[in-house]
């Protein structure tokens, strides 16, 4: 009998994806449950929920995307193990009807517990909860792992047109963004940095009227996996910016491995893994001087690659 592996998430930026697609190449079972493609049966049912949220308070929405979990395990059968990635976004009691349908109930949380509050999950939920958050790892016990770079590594040959390259949600980040941008001016350094999200066209009024953020690009609709990948391919350094309360590393980070690329953070717990010791990342604090950087010329090596190479997440994860 084959092996069967579940993943269930929202997977808004697309990463998770890669995760079932890296076990199904192993010949394992797998498929994933993306709980954001829960859609409506009729228009009906959608002004049904429309006029509970405004005039009750509540949303049936929710509820609904949670039996649309367990529809899907329904549909496919006893799984051997399932991963949720980010379990806050489930409520306990679906938790504990998901859990009835595998051997295995794993969690992965890639955002600290302070921003995404998993308390009331602790305990007799999972079998096992990985975290990318050292933080969270010494106080919670949870089981240490990194993201990972999804995708193989591409040869992408493309003139360079900016020194710098910023992709990232918008958030509490923005000020400290545009600051950068201004000291990237003063050193006459060339970047490009993009905001994206919900709220992209009130800051465009913003930058417009109030003179806000001037220094970044703001969208609406995400770059595709393809088009970030070949956007900082355009660039010579990767900008990331931790959010508050976190000491995970970003995909970012990730891609920046994948693509032999320099990368600058403001997250200080980079200096505490091996992948500092390349020579190719630069952690920087609020006196960064863009014109003082020194970087290794030689790529990462294999053995840096390959540990965090998707691959190898899937092997430390369901322990294949």
């Amino acid at each position: 009998m084959s092996h069967k592996i579940a993943v269930i998430s929202f997977d808004h930026w697309n990463y998770d994806a890669h995760i079932v697609t890296a076990l199904q190449k192993k010949g394992i079972e797998s498929f994933h449950i993306k709980i954001g493609n829960f859609k409506y049966k009729n228009t009906w049912e959608r002004i049904q929920n429309t006029f509970s949220k405004v005039f009750l308070g509540k949303n049936p929405k929710l509820k609904k995307r949670q039996e649309y979990i367990l529809q899907q395990l329904k549909d496919k059968g006893f799984q051997n193990q399932i991963l949720v990635i980010n379990p806050e976004l489930i409520d306990l009691e679906y938790h504990l009807e998901i859990k009835k349908n595998t051997d295995k109930y794993i969690a992965y949380l890639y955002d600290s517990v302070s921003r995404c509050p998993i308390k009331h999950l602790l305990e007799g939920v999972f079998d096992e909860i990985f975290s990318f958050d050292k933080g969270d790892i010494s106080t919670y016990g949870f089981s240490p792992i990194t993201n990972y770079i999804y995708f193989d590594s591409p040869v992408i040959e493309k003139d360079i047109k900016q020194n710098f390259i910023y992709i990232g949600s918008i958030d509490n980040r923005l000020k400290y963004l545009n600051d950068f941008g201004e000291n990237l001016k003063k050193q006459q350094q060339s970047f490009m940095f993009y905001a994206i999200g919900k709220k992209a066209f009130v800051n465009q009024l913003k930058q417009l009227f109030l003179g806000k953020n001037k220094n970044i690009i703001f969208k609406k609709k995400r770059f595709t996996q393809t088009e970030t990948l070949n956007i900082y391919a355009e660039s010579e350094i990767i900008v990331d910016l931790v959010r508050d309360n976190q000491l995970g590393l970003s995909f970012r980070i990730f891609e920046a491995l994948g693509l032999q690329k320099n990368l600058i953070t403001n997250n200080k717990s980079i200096t505490t893994y091996d992948i500092y010791n390349s020579g190719k990342i630069i952690y920087f604090d609020n006196f960064f001087k863009p014109n003082k950087l020194s970087f290794n010329k030689e790529n990462y090596s294999y053995d840096i690659v390959n540990k965090y190479s998707i691959e190898n997440f899937i092997k430390n994860i369901f322990q294949l």
